[in-house]
């Protein structure tokens, strides 16, 4: 299972160049993106989850769905933006629910799925609180979940530890390291507390030979 960029180049309107000839294979397991800010990490992810489109080059999913297609969004790749980007208004378990209804997944399935991604991030007691009432910790925690309700093949984490402290990060370390050898996963992080966890660590202040 590979997750294959060629010849990538990419950059926003009327800006210098972000990524250039970007080539790169993603296997299974987890590749932590390191890097100052700026240096590309988010727009790379943002680029392998469809939501940004390049300029050149091709990138083929280990699915054969098109990057950016509305099959790969809904149930081929799990994103968690550095923003929580849950909705305020709403319990936890209901942002859960609205991630899985949107991926079109049977309540045979997502039910049992929150169960254990609720239990496994410390989160089951928090449940019928609404997001806006959270802690930065228990949101990030719960962000993380609602990102994993697809159970997709592919998963991009922006920062997910960023300006948590070690007991909240801890959680969220224990559950990528035991959870994602199977599957893509891609971190970009500052965080040097993730990066242990890397089965590969791309450096993006000394970026791959071209």
């Amino acid at each position: 299972m590979i997750l294959r960029c060629r010849k990538i180049d990419f950059a926003y309107e009327r800006g210098q160049p972000v990524l250039e000839n970007f080539n790169h294979d993603f296997s299974k397991g987890i590749t932590v993106l390191k890097g100052y800010s700026g240096s590309g990490k988010t727009t790379l992810l943002k680029i392998l989850a469809g939501y940004l489109s390049i300029k050149s080059g091709d990138i083929q999913s280990p699915t054969r769905n098109k990057i950016g297609s509305r099959q790969y969004l809904r149930r081929d790749v799990g994103y968690m933006f550095q923003g929580i980007n849950l909705l305020p208004l709403l319990s936890i378990e209901r942002n859960l629910h609205l991630s899985a209804e949107i991926a079109m997944i049977p309540g045979k399935e997502w039910k049992p799925r929150m169960e254990t991604l609720l239990s496994a991030l410390g989160l089951q007691e928090l449940r019928r609180r609404r997001a806006d009432s959270l802690s930065g910790g228990q949101a990030q925690r719960a962000a993380l979940a609602r990102t994993l309700m697809k159970h997709s093949p592919i998963i991009l984490l922006d920062e997910p530890t960023s300006g948590l402290d070690d007991g909240n990060t801890r959680i969220i370390h224990q559950y990528i390291a035991q959870n994602f050898a199977e599957r893509i996963c891609i971190i970009s992080t500052h965080d040097q507390r993730l990066f242990d966890l890397a089965h590969e660590i791309i450096d993006f202040d000394h970026p791959l030979p071209r």
